[in-house]
């Protein structure tokens, strides 16, 4: 992770790596290394489920295939009648697992510095590497021919100052591409965009803009915070911020995860309620600064990682003040992150990360703090732990949580 706090936010240079149709990709590399006589990129073909079943949808869909106007999420049924001579075929999820592990491994030669986004995507925090490997757009081009002549794929580069430019960039036209997306260039390049191609506006956040008559990033950007504020409350001024290019989230390798304490569930359904996935963060906020406080650690960062279906993983993060051990104050920062997010994909697995650890801490003398309520709370929640330790997990349980069953992921 690249810290550079007093220094110029033009001087931080952020790479998203994305692989282009991956599914589709690796299916055609997998048939191909199993004696597949044609490479199904150019042909009509789509990743799907069983076609017999009436749940089996679109994954993925070659060139050819969305130029029949084929799209992915729709049925395999109604794909077919678009194009008679369409050819599905299955997910090979442990082959995707396999070809990302050996993307990321390639990465993994030039920095440690990676935070993996999802099975096909990555950023890649290049600050501290450059004066190594040089100008960032050779570095790139040298990495996309790697991974092309290595392991058979293409893959877009975004390059920009943080991870939301860059992130905005790789998805610029495709495929096997490059493009940069600099602080100075947002204005050119970001803002004439429709609202709902900026990273985290979701479809019915797009139209709800757009009923407001914000139609571009463009016009997101220079929306009055206050009249934004009365239909997305906290969440407007992460939009406004995102529409004018800024952002100043971390790259989180798995490295720096190790050295925090978190604890992740998975979901046997697709959860699109904030409600019920409150109540997933509580149970977390409770398991994870019960290990924190029997290690008698606190902690100034809270990350909420978010994963669908389909591996992609979402994470958000917040520094803290003051570190705290506290269940509860970890649980409302945590309520705030995902709140902030605003709409977002039916998840699956959801996350709790506390980072920057340390053994003890002191908190700032502030007219807005109140010390005592915070050792109050520590002191009880303390409390709580002992019985616990003596007589099991189930002895006291919060009344929000007496219905949630979870299948845990513990991380040290």
């Amino acid at each position: 992770m690249y810290y550079n706090l007093m220094g110029d936010i033009m001087d931080r240079i952020v790479m998203h790596i994305d692989v282009n149709n991956a599914f589709l990709s690796w299916t055609a590399i997998y048939l191909l290394n199993n004696g597949y006589k044609y490479d199904i990129r150019n042909s009509y073909a789509v990743i799907g489920g069983d076609e017999k079943s009436r749940t089996g949808i679109v994954l993925a869909k070659s060139t050819s295939a969305k130029k029949m106007g084929i799209q992915t999420g729709e049925t395999l049924y109604s794909a077919r009648k678009k194009c008679s001579v369409l050819k599905s075929y299955p997910p090979n999820y442990s082959f995707y697992i396999e070809m990302s592990n050996k993307l990321f491994k390639l990465l993994s030669k030039y920095t440690p510095d990676i935070e993996v986004a999802s099975v096909d995507e990555c950023y890649l925090e290049y600050t501290g590497v450059k004066k190594i490997y040089g100008d960032e757009l050779e570095f790139a081009q040298k990495i996309k021919k790697e991974i092309f002549d290595e392991l058979g794929f293409t893959v877009n580069i975004g390059i920009a100052n943080n991870k939301l430019c860059a992130k905005m960039a790789s998805d610029f036209e495709k495929p096997n591409r490059i493009h940069t997306l600099y602080s100075y260039e947002v204005e050119k390049k970001m803002y004439p965009l429709p609202v709902g191609e900026l990273f985290g506006i979701g479809r019915m956040t797009a139209k709800k803009l757009n009923e407001l008559g914000i139609k571009t990033i463009n016009d997101l950007a220079h929306t009055d915070l206050y009249f934004l504020s009365h239909y997305f409350k906290n969440q407007a001024v992460i939009m406004i911020n995102s529409a004018k290019g800024i952002d100043d989230s971390l790259v989180i390798s798995d490295n720096e995860e190790l050295k925090g304490i978190g604890n992740e569930i998975t979901i046997d359904h697709d959860v699109s309620s904030k409600k019920e996935l409150e109540q997933h963060l509580l149970y977390l906020a409770d398991k994870v600064t019960r290990r924190l406080r029997n290690t008698n650690r606190y902690a100034f960062v809270v990350v909420l990682i978010l994963k669908d279906k389909y591996f992609k993983r979402v994470t958000r993060q917040k520094k803290l003040k003051n570190a705290t051990n506290v269940t509860d104050e970890i649980y409302k920062l945590s309520k705030q992150i995902l709140e902030e997010m605003g709409e977002i994909e039916p998840v699956r697995l959801i996350g709790l990360r506390l980072g920057n650890l340390v053994e003890k801490t002191e908190h700032q003398i502030s007219l807005f703090d109140d010390i005592c309520v915070h050792e109050k709370d520590e002191s009880l929640d303390k409390t709580v732990d002992s019985l616990k330790n003596k007589f099991g997990s189930g002895i006291i349980k919060k009344a929000s949580l007496i219905n949630v069953k979870h299948k845990d992921g513990l991380k040290k």
